[in-house]
């Protein structure tokens, strides 16, 4: 209740069409789909990775810090990072096998990407089944072996010519645009809770309204629990 009452709070402070646009993009927000990028090295690759992701509508993004930090560039992902979730992993003596087994606790498919004639096609991949994480390897060197193992299913990117890969965007984005379309078309639930709606709703309209820390402490003086 007290959440209800704090966006109608704030939504006062924020124009009816910044108001529409922010509804607008959280019924298109899901949590049906992550992306897990494994150690990258080249921050360029990632920030764009960040950036499409958001432009599609995903919730989270989760990153593996093994030998790479991930440093955020607002140039490259166009303020993506704002509204996107990021989860960091680099504590632990083996991230990787923190990060897929933590995804996998929350009911999450790892589906990791690699060539080969063993994976499954990009076009025949199944998006009814459950939650995924689509895994996206290193530039040079793809998906670690701690990942191929523990991967639940692999898929491949056709390709036609001389070149052996996509470059990680471009692959990020080859695939998530192609699932995301399937997922959109099918009977799956694939949207935000009316609970994790309220949630975002209110996150952003914290970082549109200005001063939003002051209001805040102003609605809790007046409406205390």
């Amino acid at each position: 209740m007290i959440t209800t009452k704090l966006i109608s709070f704030l939504s006062n402070f924020v124009s009816e069409r910044r108001l529409s646009v922010i509804d607008k993009v959280i019924e298109n927000r899901t949590k049906y789909v992550t992306v897990l990028l494994e150690d990258i090295s080249h921050a360029q690759n990632a920030n764009a990775v960040l950036r499409t992701c958001e432009c599609l509508g995903l919730r989270d993004i989760h990153i593996i810090e093994n030998l790479n930090q991930y440093y955020y560039s607002k140039g490259v992902a166009m303020g993506a990072g704002k509204w996107v979730n990021l989860h960091k992993y680099n504590k632990s003596e083996n991230n990787s096998l923190e990060a897929i087994t933590t995804l996998k606790a929350d009911g999450y498919r790892i589906v990791a990407t690699s060539p080969g004639e063993n994976c499954i096609h990009l076009k025949d991949f199944d998006v009814t089944k459950g939650k995924f994480a689509i895994v996206l390897g290193t530039e040079q060197e793809g998906i670690s072996e701690i990942i191929r193992q523990n991967a639940d299913e692999l898929i491949t990117i056709p390709m036609y010519g001389f070149t052996e890969s996509y470059n990680l965007s471009v692959s990020n984005a080859i695939i998530l645009y192609q699932l995301i379309e399937k997922l959109r078309f099918s009977d799956v639930k694939w949207q935000l809770s009316d609970a994790e709606k309220s949630e975002i709703k209110l996150e952003w309209l914290k970082l549109a309204v200005k001063r939003s820390d002051l209001l805040v402490q102003e609605f809790n003086q007046a409406c205390p629990d």
